[in-house]
């Protein structure tokens, strides 16, 4: 399980060092893609195809679904830990992410989350001030 908050910088050749803490579990081959709310998404092989199970169940007749499946598939990016632990994160998610240079790395649970330091600072301080009600709703999932 993926879990914690850290502060890392890209290189100059867009590469980024994954915590050591993530490393191990994060195994010899990832997927890097495009997430919700313009981070990323980053993947251990095992999960990803767990979740591409389930998309391939989604309905094509479904336009929502074909939209879905579109964006997350065709951002997607297989990645390589070398042997400093670090990814390539390609231009076109850097892109989508807004990342430049000062990144923040979060686990949650079966994904690694890849935020630009500014985009991550703005969702916390916005998140912050309705965490109370969002836990009070989530009740209702059975949490």
């Amino acid at each position: 399980m993926f879990m914690g908050e850290y502060q890392h910088s890209l290189d100059t050749k867009g590469r980024l060092i994954i915590p050591a803490k993530f490393r191990e579990e994060l195994g010899d081959g990832a997927v890097v893609t495009r997430g919700l709310d313009n981070c990323l998404f980053l993947f251990p092989q095992p999960e990803w195809k767990l979740l591409e199970e389930k998309l391939k169940t989604l309905p094509l007749t479904k336009s929502d679904a074909r939209q879905f499946v579109r964006f997350f598939f065709s951002g997607a990016a297989e990645c390589d830990q070398d042997k400093q632990g670090r990814i390539m994160l390609p231009a076109n998610l850097r892109t989508y992410s807004e990342i430049e240079k000062d990144v923040v790395v979060i686990g949650v649970s079966n994904r690694i989350e890849i935020w630009s330091q500014a985009r991550w600072t703005a969702y916390m301080e916005q998140a912050e001030t309705s965490y109370e009600s969002i836990a009070e709703n989530i009740v209702e999932l059975g949490i």
